[in-house]
């Protein structure tokens, strides 16, 4: 229980001290202009992907659940500059026949700049993005480590377009090269997205996420962690529904499934969210 209050209390700070929230695409923030969204999600597996991409049961009967509350920030340097940054506060179970490992705490950090390159009404936005993932204060030695306590740079070409006046929505198109530290495999990331207001209050958003292993790590897998393992391919599909309260407040409810990989766990996302633009 002591264990709990502190967790808690530690959550409830890093909300507090740190804004956070994930914007959209290739578009950047005005300057001193900020976007917040801190998200309470729950993520669930009990099958994985395996090398040929053919999904199974986890072997033993195996669970695994990962409670986290997430913060991701982004700010306006410049108009066409912004700062990015995300952390999140995790507990993790992974539960089967032959053990139980336990873990909470801060996983890894993101912190990064997005340049938008061009602006215009006829070709829309395009924008290169630059992010490094810092390991987080946790112990790669630990039974279920909250990360990989590896540094990753990625590079990322993104573009973003109105669809309006055929639609009120946009689309958004992104591409990026990361670069892993030591024995973890080097990836190519992708997504493309689609969102598009229902009402003046109400919006809707789908994308896919993937994630391409290059393959050239030799480290072979370790930890209790099915999801931060050295080499493996992920697509997600992020479906989510919006609730616009005010020009700056908002609310969004989101289900993420891992619909293939390889060498990763598959399971499923549920997420709400709380948050705040400047208008």
């Amino acid at each position: 229980m002591k264990n709990l209050v502190l967790s808690t209390i530690v959550v409830i700070l890093l909300v507090t001290v740190s804004a956070a929230t994930c914007f959209s695409g290739a578009w950047t923030q005005k300057k001193g202009g900020f976007y917040e969204q801190v998200s309470f999600n729950y993520y669930y597996s009990s099958d994985t992907f395996d090398p040929d991409g053919d999904r199974e049961s986890t072997p033993n009967n195996g669970e695994f659940t990962d409670y986290n509350v997430s913060n991701y920030f982004e700010y306006g340097l410049l108009d066409n500059l912004t700062l990015i940054n995300s952390l999140t506060y995790k507990w993790l179970e992974n539960d089967n026949d032959a053990f139980t490992s336990e873990a909470y705490g801060i996983g890894d950090i993101d912190l990064g700049l997005r340049y938008k390159l061009l602006d215009s009404d006829r070709i829309g936005i395009i924008s290169t993005q630059l992010l490094f993932k810092i390991p987080g204060p946790y112990d790669e030695d630990d039974d279920l480590p909250l990360g990989n306590d590896q540094l990753d740079t990625e590079i990322r070409l993104l573009y973003g377009r109105s669809l309006y006046p055929l639609i009120p929505g946009y689309c958004n198109f992104e591409v990026g090269y990361r670069f892993r530290a030591e024995e973890p495999s080097d990836e190519i990331r992708y997504l493309i997205e689609f969102g598009a207001d229902i009402t003046s209050s109400v919006y809707a958003r789908v994308k896919l996420d993937g994630i391409y292993s290059m393959d050239d790590g030799e480290k072979k897998d370790s930890s209790g962690n099915p999801t931060s393992t050295y080499n493996y391919d992920l697509g997600k599909l992020d479906i989510a529904l919006g609730y616009k309260i005010t020009q700056s407040w908002g609310v969004e409810l989101s289900y993420r499934p891992d619909i293939y990989g390889q060498n990763t766990a598959a399971g499923a996302n549920y997420s709400i969210s709380v948050y705040y633009k400047t208008p």
